[in-house]
């Protein structure tokens, strides 16, 4: 499979919300022409972007709308479960928490974990806020595919370090803060620690995102302009 941008996988996403927007109006049928209207993009880059997972379309018929959805589904991985536990059960963590979208897309809550001794032994949409110190012992008798952190950013780092350390490896981090992963060193080269190979990091910084709508609303004629459209 080709190198498949970053950007796509977050259009692919966009897309799937559409094809549910569209699935509860009952339409059956869309066009890349429709998607990208609705997503903001090209006829070009809905083409583009689906052809990287395969053939879903037929060409002057577009798409099958609960077809596409599906597939869609399953290339994002979306037809299991994934398991997730929230470290740091503060307003963040809480809302998180009673986020009632999440069980849609077969994210599972299993655990909540956090430092503060007020929060220990409280129950949060019906599971006990536990130590941070019990994860690892947690992810042996509990399969544990993501953490989020919803920590202070001055805490994100160590409380990365422990989801990594107990195998986690899938971190969410809401945290406005650059986590890094602990690396070792040998002549000539810098390697990732063990605890870390395979962790993928992603980065939720609302402050971030209110900085960039800022500055594009300012200087909107920066904004990236879209995809031209083929001449196909």
């Amino acid at each position: 499979m080709a190198e498949i941008p970053t950007a796509a996988i977050s259009r692919l996403v966009t897309y799937l919300r559409i094809l549910e927007q569209l699935e509860l109006q009952d339409v059956s049928r869309t066009s890349s022409t429709d998607l990208a209207e609705r997503a903001g993009v090209t006829a070009f880059q809905v083409r583009k972007d689906l052809a990287y997972f395969g053939r879903f379309g037929t060409r002057g018929m577009g798409y099958t709308v609960p077809i596409l959805k599906r597939e869609l589904v399953r290339v994002l991985g979306l037809n299991r479960t994934w398991n997730v536990v929230i470290v740091g059960v503060g307003r963040l963590g809480q809302a998180i928490a009673n986020y009632p979208g999440a069980s849609d897309y077969q994210f599972q809550y299993v655990g909540l974990f956090d430092v503060n001794p007020d929060l220990i032994g409280t129950q949060v949409r019906g599971l006990t806020v536990q130590h941070l110190d019990t994860l690892r012992d947690f992810t042996q008798t509990q399969t544990v595919d993501m953490g989020f952190l919803a920590v202070p950013p001055d805490r994100a780092q160590d409380a990365a370090q422990s989801l990594a350390d107990a195998g986690v490896k899938g971190i969410l981090n809401f945290a406005p803060t650059v986590i890094q992963p602990r690396t070792t060193e040998r002549p000539g080269h810098t390697d990732l620690s063990d605890e870390w190979r395979g962790v993928i990091v992603e980065n939720v910084d609302f402050l971030a995102g209110m900085k960039r709508l800022a500055f594009y609303i300012l200087n909107p004629h920066l904004k990236d302009a879209p995809t031209p459209e083929d001449p196909a």
